[in-house]
């Protein structure tokens, strides 16, 4: 976990876009998001020291290609909240610590719950001809959770959905239990699809990821994922 002090700011436009940039590329210099930003390097350094004092990025050194050191950046964890919308946030953490200490089991069955009520509001809106178009539209929809989705094609007629912020992050961090589901929850509004998490933050990422392919043979929907830590 970053360790930077945090230091309250009202952020501008152009400190909310580098923001916004870092957090969509997962770690870039400042000449990358200011490429990206079309704007100077020096400008973007600004706001990234900025950024930085207020907890909201860290950074680290790597070794450039022409052999002088080069900062890299990312998001902190406590940026994720600034991306999240309330209603994402429904799970009270409070609450779950004192179900897990008096009636542990029970914990599973509030994060079940949760995903049951996830599948009903969003199969009939799953709309589309193609695999790929319904896992845009899932996008769509965790996008208006906070969840900073994006959607890119993948070999043999698959795609990956990467989630750049967690909208539940305070409550993933703690509960394995709402990875897993989170997981079962897509493997089930998209039963046509084979579903595997590739990148995980929780385990260390930047983001987390899964890819979706045609299925080409049957599989239970709640089949869980060897390579998947939450997922066991």
């Amino acid at each position: 976990m970053d360790s930077a002090a945090v230091i309250p700011i009202r952020m501008t436009t152009a400190q909310r876009r580098v923001l916004f940039t870092v957090k969509r590329r997962g770690e870039a210099s400042a000449d990358a998001l200011a490429e990206t930003l079309e704007t100077s390097p020096s400008a973007v350094r600004q706001h990234l020291a900025i950024l930085k004092s207020a907890g909201l990025v860290a950074s680290r050194r790597e070794q450039g290609r022409s052999g002088r050191p080069v900062d890299l950046y990312h998001c902190t964890e406590l940026s994720d909240a600034m991306f999240a919308s309330t209603s994402a946030l429904d799970l009270s953490i409070e609450l779950l610590g004192l179900i897990e200490g008096q009636v542990p089991e029970l914990v599973s069955r509030v994060f079940e719950l949760d995903r049951r009520r996830r599948v009903e509001q969003c199969r009939d809106k799953l709309v589309g001809d193609s695999l790929s178009e319904r896992v845009v539209n899932l996008a769509a929809m965790l996008n208006e959770e906070g969840y900073m989705a994006g959607v890119e094609s993948i070999p043999h007629e698959g795609c990956r959905l990467t989630l750049h912020s967690c909208a539940i992050w305070a409550v993933a961090s703690r509960f394995g239990l709402a990875c897993a589901t989170e997981l079962e929850f897509m493997r089930e509004i998209l039963p046509e699809a084979d579903v595997a998490r590739v990148a995980h933050k929780v385990a260390g990422a930047f983001v987390c990821a899964f890819e979706f392919r045609p299925r080409t043979q049957p599989q239970s929907l709640h089949l869980k994922d060897s390579n998947d830590p939450a997922a066991t």
